[in-house]
């Protein structure tokens, strides 16, 4: 197991016991896969009509359970990729410490832009999470992204494990400054800078 999993970062189907267990991790992959099947698909006006209503019947059966942001599970299962959502493309840790962490991304059809390549909006869901998950990794204080700077430099394409890593550059007293980039092979698909402030005690 990788220190980004360990650190709790997330990796594998996560901790039985986190709520949720492990029912949790298999819904929002199966969540996931839908997304992609989805998007993808021309399905015929019957088997539309048939999702919409399965659709509108969870719905109508999850609000039952509806929580405060707080109790919620999503955004809170530090143990699973993305922190257990489902709009945040899976990056997969191979190493990592306090200062950089290394792995690899893949955009599933859900991502497409056009062209085989993945939408220029989902990239910097993957940079804002690798770049804030490490600005708040070895115990440092909580912050939150102050900007994030993405710079294009190639097409960034699907269905392809991606190389992407991220490292601290430098600390000026709450500012927090890191980099990344994302890699198809040897080619830079997308860079990264992104300048994060730790919080004040009791700020939202």
């Amino acid at each position: 197991m990788s220190r980004y999993a360990t650190a709790g970062w997330g990796a594998g189907n996560g901790d039985d016991s986190a709520p949720g267990g492990p029912g949790f991790a298999g819904m929002i992959e199966s969540l996931r896969l839908l997304h992609d099947r989805i998007t993808g698909a021309a399905p015929p006006p019957e088997l539309l009509k048939e999702m919409t209503r399965a659709f509108e019947d969870l719905a109508v059966e999850l609000g039952l359970y509806a929580v405060s942001e707080r109790e919620q599970i999503t955004g809170h299962r530090i143990d699973l990729p993305g922190r257990g959502q489902a709009l945040v493309p899976v990056f997969t840790v191979d190493e990592s410490d306090d200062e950089h962490v290394r792995g690899s991304v893949r955009f599933g059809r859900y991502y497409l832009g056009g062209n085989g390549a993945a939408h220029g909006g989902a990239i910097p869901l993957v940079f804002d999470e690798m770049l804030g998950r490490l600005a708040n990794a070895g115990g440092r204080p909580i912050s939150r992204t102050a900007y994030l700077r993405v710079d294009y430099r190639s097409i960034t394409p699907l269905d392809r494990d991606l190389r992407a890593e991220a490292w601290f550059d430098r600390e000026e007293g709450r500012k927090r400054f890191l980099r990344g980039a994302i890699f198809d092979g040897e080619t830079r698909c997308a860079e990264a800078e992104g300048l994060f402030v730790a919080l004040n005690p009791g700020q939202p």
